[in-house]
């Protein structure tokens, strides 16, 4: 994102909830509903393509990488396929807490899930997942393909182009709780 584009997201931002700085902190983050929350966070990872997926690795220190995932089911719960002996399979193991980042495709918002990883060596479930093209990466006959399941614990979501803002004073983003 430029810096152009930026300056003028922080404005929106701030113009945007201007008339919240009278009332109390929460009620900016508070106003939405969880299906106004969920069908904007729907609609941003749908359309986005791609995620951040953020693990930490040995030391603690987020490791971040630009994954294709498989579209949130219904719950949100978000798969991938992966090489078993990448970084994030041993990261995931060690740490099962990831979290997600997906941006709009107008980059005036994003949807941010955080929950638990899972490694998953399942034949049916990596039939499932499967996705044509593969094959260049998995020569073997899928040899070394695993997928990761995140189930998410909670949602954060911002989408100005939608109405959907943060607290005016502390920028808090309206989140949505899946435990």
């Amino acid at each position: 994102m430029t810096q152009i584009k930026r300056l003028i997201l922080i404005t929106l931002c701030l113009t945007c909830t201007a008339p919240f700085k009278a009332q109390s902190q929460n009620t900016a983050v508070t106003q939405y509903s969880k299906g106004q929350l969920l069908s904007a966070a729907r609609e941003i990872t749908d359309a986005s393509g791609t995620c951040a997926l953020i693990t930490l690795d040995e030391q603690s220190i987020p490791m971040v990488r630009i994954m294709e995932p498989f579209p949130p089911e219904s719950d949100f719960t978000v798969w991938f396929g992966t090489n078993a002996e990448s970084r994030k399979v041993k990261q995931i193991k060690n740490n099962p807490n990831v979290t997600l980042f997906y941006q709009d495709s107008d980059n005036t918002g994003y949807v941010v899930i955080h929950g638990k990883a899972q490694i998953i060596d399942d034949e049916r479930q990596k039939e499932k997942w499967w996705k044509a093209g593969w094959e260049a990466f998995y020569p073997n006959n899928r040899a070394g393909f695993l997928l990761i399941k995140v189930s998410p614990d909670w949602m954060e979501v911002l989408s100005v182009s939608r109405g959907i803002i943060g607290d005016s004073i502390t920028w808090r983003t309206p989140v949505v709780r899946f435990r």
